[in-house]
């Protein structure tokens, strides 16, 4: 990870632990977005005609690197604008099933809208607790987190499968923000009907960008009604009833979005396979130290897989003192939230047990 870790030069002047709030920069990410900004100073006009086959080639790296259909790619700033629209395309009375305690992006939108409702409180047998739920109340739409902000709890890929496999007429949405980018993930194969990201954390790809990702199957189901001058514009779009085009009306930032182009090259060079083993490894030093301090709740504890985001017990005395000895880290539900991605070390792992044992 040495060669990857120069890129984000803001983990050299502080211990970064909050990915989970926002993901660093990349010099590679910078460089790209400055060189648009330059076009857009000095070309005007010119600089739309000069980038117009950038979203194309966006949805083509999404496709290639989750493993899924470049016809089936939206682009969006982020994921509560996508979200909201598909919203919007949902049939009113829809039985939905939630994590009570999920991200408030994820569940928010729902419950302001005329659905039926039923709640999974995020615990530690969660994977026993949603099975049984999809048993009685048999949901049309999951939506879920697969990382969960708070805590760090994630759902398997082998556990979304079963799901998928045993309750074929339910539709998964996944946010797969707190998630993509720590692993290897394969989009068609993996249950998930619809994902959804914002690629400013673990993707790296700075703020402004995101992608939606479909299974053909969901066009039966959603009926967005969203229409622009950008809905038919462009390759993967031409016909005029395009499912994609009508999450994208308007003129999306070719800087902002084109920034996915970089941020996935980058972990292409590095190998995701190798950033994987490489957070596995690092997670299960961070679990095991912590846990030894007695700062992780049970339910984080006794699973056996989990994330790189841990929520320490700690008080608002304990998070002035990390922040003011240079650990960037964040105050989520009743503790102090800290996350490590492949710019983090053991040695940052240290300087946060010294200051907190």
């Amino acid at each position: 990870m040495k060669n990857l870790r120069k890129q984000f030069p803001a983990h050299k002047t502080q211990t970064y632990l909050n990915t989970a709030g926002v993901g660093l920069l990349s010099e590679t990410v910078f460089d790209f977005k400055a060189d648009k900004n330059l076009d857009l100073l000095t070309l005007g006009s010119e600089f739309m005609q000069k980038h117009e086959t950038i979203y194309a080639e966006v949805r083509e790296a999404v496709a290639e690197f989750l493993n899924g259909k470049a016809q089936y790619v939206t682009l969006v700033p982020n994921f509560s604008i996508g979200f909201n629209t598909l919203l919007e395309a949902t049939p009113q009375n829809t039985n939905f099933l939630l994590l009570k305690e999920d991200y408030p992006s994820v569940n928010m939108p729902v419950e302001a809208r005329n659905f039926t409702i039923d709640y999974v409180h995020i615990q530690e047998n969660l994977e026993e607790a949603i099975y049984k739920a999809f048993k009685i109340k048999q949901p049309k739409v999951f939506v879920f987190s697969i990382v969960q902000y708070l805590n760090g709890i994630k759902l398997s890929q082998e556990f979304i499968k079963e799901l998928k496999k045993d309750f074929p007429d339910t539709i998964l949405v996944a946010d797969g923000t707190q998630y993509c980018g720590t692993e290897i993930f394969a989009f068609e194969n993996s249950g998930i009907d619809v994902l959804g990201v914002s690629a400013y954390k673990w993707l790296n790809a700075g703020l402004g960008a995101g992608f939606f990702m479909f299974k053909p199957e969901v066009e039966n189901f959603f009926k967005p009604k969203m229409l622009g001058y950008g809905s038919n514009l462009g390759k993967y779009k031409e016909q005029p009833d395009c499912f994609i085009g009508k999450f994208e009306a308007g003129h999306l930032d070719a800087t902002n979005i084109g920034s996915l182009l970089p941020a996935i090259n980058l972990i292409k060079q590095t190998g995701q396979e190798n950033i994987q083993l490489y957070l596995e490894e690092l997670s299960g030093k961070v679990k095991t130290a912590l846990s030894n301090l007695n700062l992780l709740e049970k339910s984080v504890v006794n699973r056996k897989q989990h994330s790189t985001i841990f929520n320490l017990k700690g008080d608002d005395a304990l998070f002035k003192k990390l922040m003011a000895k240079n650990i960037i880290c964040s105050q989520r539900g009743e503790g102090i939230r800290v996350s490590f991605h492949h710019y983090n070390t053991v040695e940052d792992l240290n300087k946060l047990l010294e200051i907190i044992t």
